[in-house]
């Protein structure tokens, strides 16, 4: 893995088992999409917004699939776009789909999505959107996770449940329990919007969200 990779976009890091992750801010909300590539397969990871920036990011390899991690609209903006220029698969939670533009396949908690010989897990975690999905990937030889957490996890908190309580008990929960939980410290977490983090860094101020509220 590089050393150099800051967590800021852009930026580009080696994932190991040649997995290269390059990570880019568009649009006017500065969503993070995420471009995964093996060899010379390829997958977006959120195709937020500025398309053309986006194709042009894919290059010549083109895409075989985009990832939509949840349903708000500066997370698929330019999906149509580049679906229709790549041809690419593009898929989401069955309980997210109905609202994004183009949709041929639909995931559940623990499915897998496959880039080159790689593949990430699919982790549902319900609170931001009904559908809202974090995806994990792990280096080969059990070596460090990777979450690709949308709109769900940031530094500094949970995602925006709009006031709702059951929203964020059932967010709060489920990362915690599904992420937290499961993976540690030195697990790096890509969010929707803004810098990386790792959950060992925001595990101390979890007691802190729940009380807070958001």
């Amino acid at each position: 893995m590089t050393d150099d990779y800051t967590g800021t976009a852009p930026g580009t890091r080696d994932l190991g088992g040649g997995l290269t992750l390059r990570k880019v801010s568009v649009g006017p909300m500065d969503n993070n999409a995420y471009l995964l590539t093996a060899g010379t397969d390829q997958l977006l990871i959120d195709a937020a917004n500025d398309a053309a920036d986006l194709l042009k990011l894919a290059g010549d390899a083109g895409l075989r699939t985009v990832v939509t991690t949840h349903q708000h609209h500066d997370h698929w903006y330019a999906l149509a776009e580049v679906v229709a220029a790549t041809g690419a698969q593009s898929l989401a939670h069955t309980a997210d789909a109905g609202a994004l533009p183009v949709v041929t396949g639909t995931l559940r908690d623990g499915d897998v999505v496959e880039v080159g010989a790689h593949t990430l897990e699919v982790i549902h975690v319900v609170g931001h959107t009904p559908g809202s999905i974090v995806l994990a990937y792990q280096e080969p030889d059990g070596g460090r996770v990777h979450l690709f957490t949308g709109d769900s996890l940031f530094p500094g908190g949970v995602g925006n449940t709009r006031g709702v309580k059951e929203n964020f008990t059932s967010l709060i929960n489920d990362v915690e329990h599904k992420l937290f939980d499961r993976f540690p410290d030195d697990t790096w977490f890509y969010p929707g919007h803004g810098k990386d983090s790792t959950l060992g860094t925001e595990r101390p101020h979890l007691p802190e969200w729940r009380t807070r509220g958001w």
